[in-house]
């Protein structure tokens, strides 16, 4: 699922998203809007987030903080109960062999469900374009990140980003999760395939691809917002956030037993690297540090990456 913290930081990740997608972009006249500021293009973000949280209701919270699977997802269901988000989990497909026509028809379809709630909030929807946009018929299919950790070719990593980001926009979905940042330690580990390498520098030079799914941020842009180009690019999600790549013995979402100086050196450097590029969101990982679950890990989620590595919006 998606590792956004708060309400407040999916909600303006939302507002982003508005803005920079059709129905963000035709600009109107900000008294056409009255006192409903959070549906203002030209208003602040924080500003238009402030605005929204103080019309919710605790259901519409927590509607938003849901992501739901493509297939228990109705228009009715995305109205009835504010669902912030929709993803396509592995091979879910709206048919079988589906069209880029059929994806957007049926992303159309959950979005005015969305539009047509109470507050109007458009949803999001995300999925697993880790290769390529992997899940679409005859979509390009990229090597695994192992397979382009070995070039060490950056460069490489971006181009194939733009060309993933323009493939998935291309079905209308603006949200990949993507890329896996995992520094694999244990080949025993089922899903080294997605990490780009065992050595941490590697994989710091490989958040590159981040650039190629979301666009290169503005000069002076503030260190940890979100930033993603307005046409054929998507946001990005670094995952898992963090140590997943090296679980005893290889074990998936197991135990990831080390000293906090070894998991700041080896597992962390490329989340530092990803939020200096603008990644949008950050993935927290299903495995456990030192028997800790990641996702109660106040210290490391709060404290290092929002406090110090400053992932955070303003």
């Amino acid at each position: 699922m998606v590792g956004i913290s708060s309400v407040r930081l999916l909600l303006l990740l939302l507002l982003l998203w508005w803005t920079c997608t059709a129905m963000g972009s035709v600009a109107k006249a900000s008294d056409q809007y009255g006192a409903v500021r959070y549906k203002d293009p030209k208003q602040p973000a924080a500003v238009r987030v402030e605005d929204l949280l103080g019309r919710m209701t605790l259901e519409e919270k927590i509607g938003q903080m849901v992501q739901i699977e493509r297939g228990v997802a109705t228009a009715e269901i995305m109205r009835n109960y504010s669902i912030g988000s929709v993803l396509s989990g592995g091979g879910s497909t709206p048919l079988l062999n589906a069209s880029a026509e059929d994806w957007v028809n049926m992303v159309n379809g959950f979005q005015k469900g969305s539009l047509a709630s109470r507050l109007g909030i458009p949803m999001i929807y995300g999925i697993d374009a880790v290769h390529g946009h992997n899940s679409v018929y005859n979509a390009t299919i990229f090597p695994h990140n192992i397979g382009l950790g070995a070039t060490r070719d950056p460069k490489l990593v971006r181009r194939i980003g733009s060309a993933t980001a323009l493939e998935v926009r291309a079905t209308g979905i603006p949200y990949v999760f993507a890329p896996c940042i995992a520094v694999c330690r244990d080949p025993r580990w089922g899903r080294c395939y997605e990490s780009y390498s065992e050595d941490p520098k590697i994989v710091q030079e490989m958040t590159d691809i981040i650039f190629g799914l979301q666009g290169e941020i503005p000069n002076g842009s503030l260190r940890g917002v979100p930033y993603v180009e307005v046409r054929n690019k998507v946001a990005a999600c670094a995952k898992h956030f963090v140590g997943d790549g090296g679980t005893t013995k290889g074990i998936n979402e197991n135990n990831t037993v080390i000293d906090r100086n070894s998991l700041l050196s080896i597992h962390m450097p490329a989340y530092n690297d990803s939020i200096s590029k603008g990644v949008s969101t950050i993935m927290v990982s299903y495995s456990s540090w030192n028997g800790r679950k990641m996702h109660a890990n106040h210290d490391l989620i709060t404290g290092y990456l929002k406090g110090t590595l400053k992932f955070k919006v303003k």
